[in-house]
């Protein structure tokens, strides 16, 4: 008998997968997260249409594109290629420059999977010990998930509403790509914003900061590249 061979890429079984997982009414199960663990695990830069190793003035031009694919070394900001966006979850990749920071930003009510695809990001993340929002702006005191250097190739990291290190930033090593599973995705309507934070050291708590929320970074420039990836075929769900 004839074994069906699934010609689907991996962006397009990653896709699928989340759409299964996050678009039921039950929380998503342990071995369900992992399974979108391991499919992100297996996601390379070329699966989501970046070249990791080929050097060119400009990314994103017909001179930078080769072979159909982003010049990652070529990323002089920090730069987002949207790949698909609904109302339980969006997918999408955050590429940095040799020295591009993402200061500590949240995510609130929200399960985040993110592979590192290529190069080396310093890692900071936080959990809430303690935090007072009676105030115009949110303080309190969270405790250090990780505060360390991720080479790729790097396990996916996991994040859920209140562990695993909800309150995180990136300060890229060298050119560097995060591929993100936001879900649900950043809404200002919903309740989802994201909010920016200071974290203060406590000399006699090493393992422990105060948290401080800020204002949108005035410096804190994101831009949008083209996807170039394989397209994902997605289902009806008023996605972008």
């Amino acid at each position: 008998m004839d074994c069906a061979i699934d010609q689907r890429s991996k962006v397009q079984v990653l896709y699928d997968a989340c759409n299964v997982v996050f678009s039921q009414k039950e929380l998503p199960t342990f071995q369900q997260i992992h399974w979108l663990k391991n499919l992100l695990d297996s996601m390379t830069a070329v699966d989501v249409g970046i070249d990791e190793f080929s050097f060119h003035h400009s990314p994103f031009s017909s001179s930078k594109i080769i072979k159909g694919l982003v010049c990652g070394q070529a990323v002089s900001e920090i730069t987002y290629l949207h790949i698909h966006e609904c109302k339980n979850f969006s997918m999408g990749v955050f590429c940095f420059p040799a020295g591009g920071t993402f200061p500590l930003h949240d995510h609130p009510s929200m399960t985040v999977l993110s592979k590192l695809l290529y190069g080396s990001v310093h890692v900071k993340a936080y959990d809430w010990v303690k935090v007072e929002n009676s105030s115009c702006r949110t303080i309190g005191l969270a405790g250090t998930v990780t505060n360390s250097i991720f080479n790729a190739p790097h396990e996916p990291s996991i994040l859920f509403p209140k562990s695993g290190g909800n309150i995180h930033s990136f300060t890229a090593l060298t050119p560097c790509a995060i591929l993100d599973v936001l879900a649900p995705p950043y809404s200002v309507d919903l309740g989802r914003p994201s909010t920016y934070f200071y974290d203060m050291p406590i000399p006699t708590l090493p393992s422990y900061v105060i948290l401080e929320e800020r204002d949108v970074p005035d410096d804190l420039v994101i831009t949008r590249g083209p996807y170039l990836g394989p397209p994902v075929v997605a289902a009806w769900d008023g996605s972008s």
